[in-house]
C-alpha cells in the first residue's frame, strides 16, 4: 500500500491497531446522522473490515486511509466509496475525533487524497455528500476547492424530523 504524506499528516493503509479509534469513530451516535446508519459496528465485524481492507479498489470499489500525525498517531479516517473507474470518480468521507478538529488534519488529508485519485486512480472528479447544519464539514470542503452542486431535500431522517443534504464536487484535473 502507498503510504501519503505532507508536512502535517500521513495518510496510510488500515491496521489492526486503528481498531480502538475505529469503533469509537463507528459507534459514535452523534456521527450516525452523518452516515445513514443506526445500529453499532462491534469489534470482531471492524477487526474483519480491517483484514479485508488490503483489497483493490477495483474489486470492492471502495478505499479507506487512516489519518495519522507524523508522529503516527491515528486522527480519524478518509475514505473513496462509490469508486467508478468508467466514469472516473468517487465518493469521499472523512471524519477525524472531535479534539483534533480545526487544527488542519482534514484538509491536509483531503489534499492527500485528492492527490492520490487524481496520480494513482486518474479521477476526474471527486464528490461529498453534506448534512446542512455540518458547517464545519460545509466550510472545510468549501475550502478545499469543492463547489455547491445541489441539495437534497428532506433527505435523511434523524433526530425527529427531515434534513437537507447538500452535494459538493471538485474536478481534479
Amino acid at each position: 500500500m502507498i503510504r501519503l504524506q505532507n508536512k502535517l499528516i500521513s495518510l496510510r493503509a488500515l491496521e489492526t491497531r486503528d481498531i480502538e479509534l475505529l469503533f469509537d469513530l463507528e459507534n459514535d451516535v452523534e456521527l450516525w446522522k452523518y452516515s445513514n446508519r443506526n445500529q453499532p459496528y462491534s469489534k470482531d465485524l471492524l477487526q474483519n473490515y480491517i483484514a479485508n481492507s488490503h483489497k483493490d479498489i477495483f474489486e470492492t470499489r471502495q478505499i479507506k486511509f487512516t489519518i495519522s500525525t507524523m508522529e503516527d498517531i491515528a486522527l480519524g479516517f478518509i475514505d473513496l466509496f462509490d469508486f467508478e473507474p468508467l466514469h472516473h470518480r468517487a465518493g469521499v468521507g472523512l471524519v477525524i475525533r472531535k479534539l483534533d478538529h480545526r487544527k488542519g488534519y482534514g484538509a491536509a488529508a483531503l489534499d492527500l487524497i485528492s492527490n492520490y485519485a487524481r496520480n494513482h486512480l486518474q479521477l476526474h472528479q471527486l464528490y461529498a455528500h453534506i448534512a446542512v447544519e455540518n458547517k464545519i464539514s460545509i466550510q472545510l470542503f468549501e475550502n478545499k476547492g469543492y463547489c455547491f452542486v445541489g441539495i437534497k431535500k428532506d433527505w435523511n431522517f434523524y433526530e425527529g424530523k427531515y434534513h437537507d443534504e447538500i452535494i459538493y464536487q471538485k474536478l481534479i484535473v
